[in-house]
């Protein structure tokens, strides 16, 4: 199989050599500890890695935090942590947190830049990007930019800016993927040669309507489509998972982050979540990654690359486990994942189209405006709109987004 992008120095996930590398004394011994940032800290990917923290406090120092609003946590985080930078997206809660900060030595940064300050805070060796939704691709670009290691759990920066992430690796930084199907991937990948993959499987759980005709999802509730039988997630990748487009965003990110054209990426229903994903060689073998759905795995195995760190969070125990089953997506009764995969070969500024339109119509229905199908068809109708456009820079991001918002609203409107 050939890669749909240019070769770069190492599979993905190292761009350009950056100097002085703070890893190379981490590795021969001579640094004590990884300073790291956090966007998104008191989200459920952001108190998963503090739990990573917690566990190699030798290993990694907390240098940074940022959060969207919520004031109580993100003040006991500081407090135990003693970053340097907090950061908080809303500026009445960023003007809360520096009142009940005060005196403890701590800058605190506000709006929507704090992301991108914290991104590429020189105290930071490595990024974790847990921010929701698109408002994670600018400072993906800032840490990458600034030649930071970029552990990446926010799918949206692939999905929306692909094209503009690779740039950016060319001229510096590191990224490794967080998502459990991708950095399943990537550790299926060590040591192989990417032209030596014939195709790379994601494996979905089917989120709790596994098995669900069309029909019987007319009906379902907010409290249904959040009740995921195996993963605990925040309520909008909760959502992606009932609709499948969180398999569908998966699959755009896959094609940006490992070379593999659309045709290449199959999915694959696996409702016991243990199998995360697996490669196909042209050989017809395949090589898988096991473990218990823990989200923390991924996020140390980010963290710690190349190293593995111990001892494990949860123990997988196979005879335990009994047989695992994998089934064909109904994808007549699912129709994200297709909407998904017709943006990504479409290309350009499509996907970013795609993600926003979805956020648009996943907020609608979280918000009792519109039933679980309608998440599809304003999805739908919004890519019906949209003109074909490349992706030159941010800002077109930016405008595409803005753009398919607004057409995703009028039809959500329409549909309340």
């Amino acid at each position: 199989m050939q890669p749909t992008h240019e070769n770069r120095s190492s599979l993905i996930l190292a761009g350009a050599p950056t100097s002085p590398n703070p890893y190379n004394d981490l590795m021969n011994g001579n640094a004590e500890s990884r300073g790291l940032a956090i966007l998104g800290s008191t989200g459920s990917i952001g108190t998963q890695a503090l739990e990573v923290v917690d566990a190699h406090p030798e290993r990694l120092r907390v240098v940074a935090i940022t959060a969207h609003s919520n004031v109580e946590l993100l003040e006991e985080q500081a407090r135990k942590y003693r970053p340097t930078l907090v950061g908080m997206v809303s500026e009445k809660a960023a003007m809360e947190i520096k009142r009940r900060l005060e005196g403890a030595g701590i800058e605190v940064a506000a709006g929507p830049e704090c992301l991108i300050e914290a991104a590429a805070y020189p105290l930071a060796d490595t990024v974790l990007n847990g921010v929701v939704g698109s408002a994670g691709l600018p400072p993906t670009l800032a840490a990458l930019g600034a030649g930071k290691r970029l552990a990446l759990a926010n799918k949206e920066s692939m999905v929306a800016g692909g094209e503009l992430v690779l740039e950016a690796l060319k001229t510096g930084g590191e990224l490794i993927p967080v998502d459990s199907e991708h950095g399943a991937i990537f550790h299926c990948l060590r040591g192989e040669e990417i032209s030596e993959v014939e195709a790379v499987v994601l494996t979905a759980s089917g989120g709790p309507f596994y098995g669900r005709s069309r029909e019987e999802l007319e009906s379902v509730t907010v409290e249904d489509a959040l009740a995921h039988p195996t993963w605990s997630m925040g309520r909008k990748i909760t959502i992606d998972s009932a609709t499948l487009m969180n398999k569908g965003l998966e699959v755009i990110e896959a094609h940006y982050l490992f070379e593999v054209a659309y045709d290449a990426i199959k999915v694959v229903a696996h409702p016991q979540s243990v199998v995360h994903s697996l490669v196909e060689f042209r050989d017809g073998s395949l090589s898988a990654q096991l473990s218990l759905p823990d989200m923390r795995l991924p996020i140390s195995l980010a963290l710690s690359y190349p190293e593995r760190w111990g001892p494990p969070f949860k123990h997988t125990d196979m005879a335990a486990l009994g047989a695992l089953a994998f089934g064909e997506i109904d994808r007549g009764a699912f129709g994200c994942l297709d909407l998904a995969y017709r943006a990504g070969r479409e290309g350009g500024l499509a996907t970013a189209v795609l993600n926003a339109a979805n956020e648009m119509a996943v907020a609608a229905f979280l918000e009792g405006r519109m039933g679980f199908l309608d998440i599809e068809r304003v999805i739908g109708e919004t890519l019906e709109k949209y003109e074909p456009a490349r992706a030159r820079s941010l800002q077109d991001v930016i405008r595409a987004e803005e753009w398919a918002r607004a057409v995703a609203e009028e039809i959500t409107g329409e549909a309340a």
